[in-house]
């Protein structure tokens, strides 16, 4: 795992020290991404550079050093990532003799890509990877991100200078770099609480899209295209039969995840398990466990707050498996003070509170290995979220009552008070949806869902934050939403699947880790976001993974082969934080100062009187708005962070 950045100048006019330089320049800021090692390669007569930061896991001598000179020196690789197949890579490539240096994976994609062209190349791969290609020869250059988006890439223009780079900051340095705004993205960003790709917060830089490949020459970008593509993969999967009996689906499943997680064990370095005691983490680690010959790593934080403390179970998956486990029990004062290196971790507004605990795990995991496993992706592939069975509920009401009934219940709805829908029913919430629900902003989901066009726009409504707060006109659909009738998706459930394996599951849980892992220098690897996993999964009919209001059927089947069920069957508690009592109480001051500081909120076209109403029904405590208000406050929190161009 790295850290890429890199320049073609729309005119090579500079000298290759200069230009090495600024190369150097933008990958120091992200020396975290690898901090083992640095490396720049440049061509003045191209106005090409390259640059590199290494973090050793694979193949630790100077044989993997990047950037990479392929063996027939037409091609140069700066590449981020882990590819799984590299051994049979190197085995398919064998009749053309070419003498490795070594054995890591980078050495693997470069040679693959001279040999066999970049798309054909990147279909072969299994992994993870974000790497830029320049080929010497045409003087084109290739960037490429991995199929599922696990791995991120920027890019974006100075003037006529194209730059990339594995984090924004990196960019931010090149002179002259435009830092206006994009108000489109400001716009997704309230709804959403991260910036939708292809958006950056900047105007000037994009988000390359997961399974994409880039060309540009120093002229112009020359396409775009995908080599994968979840539409493409939704429609040949209905194209086949589907498997609709749950046992069917776990015995094809199996053998496939068992394998995604083994390969991902390989490492020159230690290997460990994130491990939270829920389906996901407890799998993943069960087979990981059952692929060792010794006992594994698991690592997991506990909070005093037992309404938030998934510690116990983790503990008790851990002794069930037989790994050598690692709890950390964090004071509240420990989260709350990485709540000020926010925005620095996360260079464009972000705002998934599980960023904190996710930050702090990252931070123990790495003081023991450098490579741990997640088990993000089974609620988006095996429909896990409690979000899809609201959805589910709607489209059946949808059908059956008129629309003049639905909004006339919505009005009723909004009509009762928020403080009141608090006192009584938030013990019947805190049963359905775990303690630390907001009932008011349930309630009030559920009156907009009403409202709603049709299922795709009531989902849409359900997963929003604030939706009133920017002109209309700045509101776009993501172009996920236009590959759903081309995937041939009409089960609500299933298209909402689609909707946040293409938005949700990149822009916000793979950001999420990826920036807190990378922040300690740790490589965290998502077996059940293999391809091949993907793949399969949506042959498996949506009868097999949601039964009896309980989703993930299949991996519950696969799991409880290896860990007793009744230390699993239990509400949903996610990875969370007591954010509405720490904003009433020890966020309070920081957070009534962002709010009601100087006219940020105007700057950013923001009106601020919903803000400021909705901060003081929070703060009298007979409403939880914490969510929304988080959303405001990491936006605060970034612009504080970045005024007058301060950086990390």
């Amino acid at each position: 795992m790295c850290g890429i950045a890199g320049i073609l100048l729309g005119r090579p006019e500079v000298d290759a020290e200069t230009l090495a330089a600024a190369g150097r320049s933008m990958a120091e800021q992200i020396v975290h991404r690898g901090p083992d090692s640095a490396g720049e390669w440049v061509d003045p007569s191209a106005g090409i550079a390259l640059a590199h930061r290494r973090l050793s896991i694979v193949d630790l001598s100077e044989a993997g050093a990047q950037p990479m000179v392929s063996a027939c020196g037409r091609y140069v690789i700066c590449y981020n990532g882990e590819v799984y197949n590299a051994d049979a890579l190197r085995a398919a490539l064998a009749p053309r003799s070419i003498a490795f240096r070594g054995h890591s994976d980078t050495e693997a994609v470069l040679e693959a890509c001279a040999a066999w062209g970049v798309e054909e190349a990147v279909g072969r791969f299994v992994g993870m990877f974000a790497f830029a290609l320049w080929d010497r020869e045409t003087r084109r250059l290739y960037l490429v991100r991995d199929r599922v988006g696990i791995k991120p890439l920027y890019y974006g223009w100075s003037g006529a200078n194209l730059l990339f780079a594995s984090e924004l900051d990196a960019i931010l340095t090149y002179p002259g770099f435009s830092t206006d705004l994009d108000p489109a993205a400001v716009a997704g960003y309230l709804r959403f609480g991260y910036v939708p790709a292809p958006r950056s917060i900047y105007k000037d830089v994009a988000k390359l899209m997961p399974g994409t490949i880039l060309a540009a020459t120093a002229q112009n970008v020359e396409r775009v295209k995908s080599f994968w593509s979840l539409g493409e993969v939704v429609r040949s999967a209905r194209q086949q039969p589907q498997i609709g009996r749950l046992e069917e689906a776990a015995e094809m499943a199996e053998p496939l995840l068992q394998d995604a997680v083994k390969c991902r064990m390989l490492a020159d370095v230690g290997v460990g398990s994130f491990l939270s005691g829920g389906i996901d983490s407890s799998l993943v680690s069960a087979l990981m466990q059952e692929a060792s010959t010794r006992p594994i790593k698991t690592y997991s934080i506990g909070f005093s707050d037992s309404t938030h403390n998934e510690a116990p179970f983790a503990k008790s998956v851990a002794h069930s498996i037989g790994s050598d486990h690692t709890e950390l029990y964090i004071e509240p004062r420990e989260l709350l003070e990485v709540v000020p290196s926010l925005p620095a971790v996360y260079d464009e507004p972000f705002a998934d509170s599980s960023q904190i605990p996710t930050l702090v795990l990252s931070r123990l995991t790495r003081s023991h290995v450098t490579v741990a496993l997640s088990g993000d992706g089974g609620d988006e592939l095996f429909a896990g979220y409690n979000r899809y069975l609201w959805i589910e509920k709607m489209a059946y009401l949808r059908q059956r009552v008129p629309a003049s009934l639905r909004n006339g219940a919505a009005s009723a709805i909004g009509a009762v008070p928020s403080w009141a829908w608090e006192r009584g029913a938030q013990p019947v919430f805190d049963r359905i949806w775990g303690a630390g629900s907001s009932v008011a902003r349930r309630i009030h989901k559920l009156a907009s869902m009403l409202r709603a066009e049709n299922n795709d726009d009531a989902y849409r409504r359900l997963i929003s934050h604030w939706t009133t707060l920017c002109p209309p006109e700045l509101e776009e659909m993501q172009p996920a939403y236009g590959s759903l009738e081309f995937a041939g998706l009409t089960a609500p459930v299933e298209r909402m699947q689609f909707i946040d394996m293409a938005t949700y599951l990149p822009d916000d849980i793979l950001t999420k880790v990826d920036r807190a892992s990378m922040a300690h220098s740790l490589e965290v690897r998502v077996p059940l976001l293999d391809h091949r996993v993907v793949e399969a999964s949506w042959r498996i009919g949506l009868s097999a993974k949601l039964q009896n209001g309980s989703g993930k059927q299949v991996l519950r089947r696969i799991l409880y082969k290896r860990v007793p069920r009744e230390l699993l069957e239990r509400p949903k508690m996610g990875f969370a934080v007591p954010l509405d009592r720490w904003l009433r109480q020890d966020l309070h001051p920081w957070a009534r100062d962002i709010i009601f500081g100087t006219d940020w909120l105007g700057e950013f076209g923001i009106p601020a009187e919903p803000i400021h109403d909705t901060w003081r029904r929070h703060s009298s405590g007979r409403a939880n708005w914490a969510d929304q208000l988080w959303v405001v406050l990491m936006l605060g929190a970034w612009r504080q962070a970045n005024a007058g161009g301060a950086r990390r």
